[in-house]
């Protein structure tokens, strides 16, 4: 029998950095400078063959675009074909409401549950948590994006 797990996946910025819970407690973490593309199937590919996995719950933005949507598509495809609940928060949360990279010298900022545009600099890089509370995440899982098209 397949050990059940729960993974955090934070996509918005390079590492791609990834955490492994069992019960609600980190036990590894995976980081990759690879594309999102290449990386995300290989790595599910074989974390599927060892552990069941429950719950993904992964940062959706604001950040990388391309990497936020790629992670996306590719989580509610697991999340259709594996029975895995999929959870997300904003980036926020995984660096103590730093300032998030957003392009040239402008960064996201959040203020009283707003996310705007800044010219500032981040002040704390993301990190996983050691523990989940599985409270603090939300079934609403669409990307956030905040920049108007260009």
């Amino acid at each position: 029998m397949q050990q059940v797990i729960d993974v955090v996946i934070i996509p918005i910025s390079s590492p791609i950095k990834i955490g492994l819970y069992k019960d609600g407690r980190l036990f590894k973490v995976i980081e990759s400078n690879e594309m999102t593309s290449d990386f995300l199937p290989s790595f599910f590919d074989e974390i599927l063959k060892t552990y069941k996995v429950k719950n993904i719950i992964y940062s959706n933005g604001p950040g990388s675009y391309m990497s936020i949507k790629l992670t996306y598509i590719f989580l509610k495809t697991l999340q259709i074909t594996q029975d895995i609940n999929l959870l997300s928060q904003d980036g926020f949360y995984f660096n103590d409401n730093s300032p998030i990279k957003a392009i040239g010298n402008r960064y996201f900022v959040k203020e009283n549950d707003t996310i705007t545009l800044k010219e500032t600099k981040p002040t704390k890089e993301f990190e996983l948590p050691k523990s989940l509370n599985y409270s603090d995440f939300s079934k609403e899982v669409s990307p956030i994006y905040i920049l108007n098209a260009v």
